[in-house]
């Protein structure tokens, strides 16, 4: 067996059957308007999420966890985070459904549920930002506080107060450090290219091929990478970028498991069938009534057999 599988060797017969006329594509989209809009207002949500005031937390002058210099340029600035969480995992995924596979129906559902992972973790992450209110690494030098300030006597703590910070933007946001934001985007796009690429190489076909591991690890260790910078930044503690890893990985398995199986199922190639069901059977066979070897799932579901299977049958 070849490292790469057969169903991502697809012969001109298979590319040609999955390409779909114009009128056929728009109405698979417009079948899909809803998860669509539902992502768009996510983002909307997370802009006004994002332009609150949020909480600010009392902290302790004395405290060497908040005292580190202010980076004025990060080592992933939101622009990089941009092409290496989203932009990246989306050439990627074009590149093997369109070019690679020659499915649209299958780019389709990878770009929706990338962009659904990327829209959940965001709102997530700064719902809970504005909430907790935590102080970054480097608030003390945001902060710039005023000559003679110290904590409240005997036993209090000093609150914003205090700042002499001029600029309302940077202040806020150094009491945004609980969880990371990079660290969220990171894991909930290349942690979603993760699972694709784990899909279409059957990385749990008990054949031990190294390599396929090898490719869906380095996704996520570029996010891994991504969210360590931010304690290198002095921009989040430890645990910050910690749970938003986590966050950020959770959004990306709910989200490829809306339109893709498990990747441990003897189908998880294949992503699950449109919801028009003329476009379904159109997919599913081949002109002649044969099954073709790259097609959809039965329309949003799985047999319990597939759910439950691990193995990949040998290639010959």
């Amino acid at each position: 067996m070849a490292l790469l599988p057969d169903h991502l060797r697809p012969s001109l017969r298979d590319r040609r059957r999955h390409q779909m006329d114009a009128d056929r594509r728009k109405a698979l989209i417009l079948s899909y308007l809803p998860d669509w809009l539902l992502t768009i207002v996510l983002w909307i949500v997370f802009y006004l999420i994002d332009n609150a005031h949020g909480y600010f937390r009392e902290f302790d002058l004395t405290d060497g966890s908040i005292q580190h210099t202010y980076a004025v340029h990060e080592r992933v600035p939101v622009w990089a985070l941009a092409i290496i969480g989203a932009i990246a995992p989306l050439v990627i995924m074009a590149a093997i459904s369109l070019g690679l596979i020659g499915s649209f129906w299958d780019f389709h559902n990878a770009v929706l549920g990338l962009v659904l992972s990327l829209a959940l973790s965001t709102t997530v992450t700064d719902t809970i930002k504005i909430t907790v209110g935590r102080p970054r690494p480097d608030l003390i030098d945001r902060c710039q506080p005023m000559a003679g300030a110290a904590n409240a006597s005997p036993y209090g703590l000093a609150t914003s107060a205090i700042c002499t910070q001029t600029d309302f933007h940077t202040l806020r946001d150094g009491f945004r450090s609980f969880p990371s934001g990079h660290s969220s985007f990171a894991f909930a796009g290349l942690g979603f290219l993760a699972l694709y690429l784990g899909g279409k190489l059957h990385i749990s076909d008990r054949q031990g091929f190294t390599a396929k591991t090898w490719i869906c690890v380095v996704p996520l260790l570029a996010a891994a990478l991504v969210a360590v910078s931010r304690t290198m930044d002095y921009r989040h503690h430890s645990t910050d970028v910690i749970a938003g890893a986590i966050l950020g990985y959770i959004t990306a398995w709910v989200s490829y498991r809306q339109y893709y199986p498990a990747i441990y199922s003897q189908d998880c190639h294949k992503p699950y069938s449109p919801r028009l069901l003329e476009d379904m059977s159109s997919l599913v066979t081949e002109p002649n009534g044969h099954d073709a070897q790259f097609h959809v799932l039965p329309l949003h579901s799985t047999s319990s057999q597939d759910e439950n299977a691990s193995v990949h049958p040998a290639q010959k």
